[in-house]
């Protein structure tokens, strides 16, 4: 338990960190032939800082519970 607490911690500080990202597709608008023409489209992803705060506290809980639990 201890080690998936610490995964919590881990990826809601990138999330409060980083609060989302995009990513670039090529989609072939025209094809005629020898002709090609083609579009670039981003792609944005985004979260919530707050849900990188409650993977957080989640991840802090779980290790408190585990240490109280091992005592």
């Amino acid at each position: 338990m201890k080690t998936a607490g610490i995964v919590l911690i881990i990826i809601g500080i990138l999330m409060i960190a980083y609060t989302g990202f995009n990513y670039v597709t090529t989609e072939k608008v025209v094809d005629l032939g020898p002709i090609q023409i083609n579009q670039k489209k981003s792609h944005p992803v985004q979260w919530s800082p707050i849900v990188g705060g409650v993977f957080l506290v989640g991840g802090v809980i779980i290790i408190a519970l585990d240490k109280r639990k091992s005592n």
